[in-house]
């Protein structure tokens, strides 16, 4: 029993890392301007590239793991991303930061589905994997919450490379506790990886999310928005007929017609599209409407994060009395709730309002991701749990990117839409977003800039107001279909069952 929950730790620490590194970044992207001269492309390259190389990599990655072993790519995997943390520090220029990223995604690919396949793995018994994997997404959960909070603690004593650093000396101890307590385990029967699957697999997922930020970025009359959202579409079309007629797959996709597997990826799917987004408005309301400083921001954004790791945590016990249907069904309830009072702030609103819904929509998001993953995992055979695993994470890529892309597009339009420009006031930067409206309030006569910023502020609000309520209905029917696509899944999902399904 003690090394099972010591390997549960080790995964936890890596995993905890990780999401943290998805948000460090945020607020020294700024810096990053004059102490690299980066340009606009660049500075979005920055911020992209780790998570294209990351995303594409997932299902690949996952699928060797089951072949050389979960144990030997995780280590391989963590001894990557300490290294490339270092050069990603000190990068001299804007360029070699971009290559130093794309490999900390490349080695972020190798660790994110080892750690839940590890945990497939160790934990043989039912309910003591469910309760791994709500404690382990309630580490993923956390890690979101602590990286603003860790990047603005960093940035306002050190330069803008310690966000990176910080990396290395964690990614040590996970190495070194990994090597000591980690089993070993890899599908004994695995064939090898078909290269073309590789490639399409990789081109698919990543020109999808590609197209679908530039559509954000850019809008979708850019030229390679269509060409990117055609050619990543076509290249998954033909990965998944492939994957029927090869003898060892990438992924079975006899999977999904398990409802409990398909169920699951959507719901999680749909979730993540959601809560990315909301992470987004909030750092922009905070900052641009309340005035906080960016540490006060990753401060008042915590708690929700925190409340998601207990929600992880609480999940396993609420499947008996609610079943698995409907606890998910619940946290994204619990989250919609939450929407309608984001959806109902003001310009002046009180932090005990936000908070009091931050901890309940946390809760909610804790509840539906963890008994979403323990679903996918049980629904396959623990040889081919990396697999399983990267599915899922890819699907939480996908949905992250989408939502970003979407709900922020809602928001931009509402703000467009509502905003009302003072007398002498220019459109321009100042009516594509609120950020651009600061900025050119700090060129204005002080009189007018006050209108101004009244008026973005007030515009801004608007637009939450419409995400807000869009993002309730959403996650509402997001909740029908898991309480209807989950039902008839056991509450306990024993080993046996998974035998017949693989005979």
């Amino acid at each position: 029993m003690t090394r099972r929950w010591s390997s549960l730790v080790v995964a936890c620490l890596a995993t905890l890392l990780l999401s943290l590194d998805l948000t460090v970044l945020h607020l020294a992207l700024p810096r990053l301007v004059g102490e690299l001269g980066a340009g606009a492309t660049q500075l979005l390259w920055i911020g992209d590239v780790y998570g294209f190389a990351l995303a594409g990599l997932l299902i690949t990655m996952g699928n060797v793991g089951d072949r050389i072993g979960r144990k030997r790519l995780l280590l391989i995997g963590t001894a990557a991303f300490g290294a490339a943390s270092a050069v990603t520090a000190y990068a001299p220029n804007a360029e070699l930061l971009i290559a130093a990223r794309a490999l900390l995604g490349v080695a972020g690919a190798t660790i994110m589905p080892s750690t839940l396949s590890i945990i497939r793995n160790v934990f043989t018994d039912a309910r003591e994997r469910t309760a791994a994997i709500g404690v382990w997404s309630g580490m993923s959960a956390a890690g979101f919450a602590v990286g603003p909070v860790v990047g603005g603690l960093l940035l306002e004593r050190f330069w803008w490379g310690s966000v990176f650093l910080v990396n290395v000396p964690i990614m040590a101890l996970v190495f070194v506790g990994g090597l000591l307590v980690l089993p070993e385990s890899r599908d004994p029967d695995a064939g090898r990886i078909d290269l073309l699957s590789v490639a399409l697999s990789f081109t698919g997922v990543v020109a999808v999310i590609y197209a679908v930020k530039e559509a954000a970025h850019r809008g979708v009359e850019h030229a390679d928005v269509p060409v990117a959202g055609v050619l990543g579409l076509a290249c998954l079309a033909w990965f998944g007929r492939r994957q029927s007629t090869l003898a060892e797959p990438l992924i079975d996709v006899r999977l999904f017609r398990r409802r409990a597997f398909s169920a699951s990826i959507g719901t999680n799917l749909l979730a993540i599209f959601t809560m990315m987004a909301m992470s987004l408005i909030f750092a922009w309301y905070f900052q641009l409407v309340l005035g906080w400083s960016p540490l006060q921001a990753g401060l008042a954004g915590l708690p929700g994060g925190l409340s998601g790791a207990i929600g992880g945590m609480l999940a396993a016990r609420l499947i008996g009395p609610l079943g698995r249907n409907g606890v998910v069904a619940l946290g994204l309830l619990l989250n919609a709730g939450a929407f309608l009072v984001y959806g109902s702030l003001g310009t002046d609103a009180g932090y005990p309002v936000i908070l009091a819904a931050m901890l309940v929509g946390g809760l909610g998001i804790g509840f539906a991701f963890t008994v979403n993953n323990d679903n996918v995992l049980a629904a396959v055979p623990r040889e081919r749990a990396g697999a399983a695993a990267a599915v899922s994470e890819t699907s939480f890529e996908l949905g992250g990117a989408l939502g970003i892309a979407v709900l922020g597009t809602v928001l931009n339009s509402a703000y467009s839409a509502g905003l009302r420009l003072p007398a002498g006031v220019p459109a321009g930067a100042a009516r594509e977003s609120i950020a651009g409206a600061m900025e050119v309030a700090a060129t204005l006569p002080p009189d007018q800039a006050a209108a101004l910023v009244r008026a973005a502020r007030a515009a801004f609000v608007e637009g939450m107001h419409v995400t807000g309520l869009v993002t309730a209905g959403l996650l509402v029917v997001t909740a029908v279909f898991a309480f209807v696509g989950l039902r008839g899944v056991p509450r306990v999902i024993p080993e046996e069952v998974l035998a017949r399904a693989r005979s």
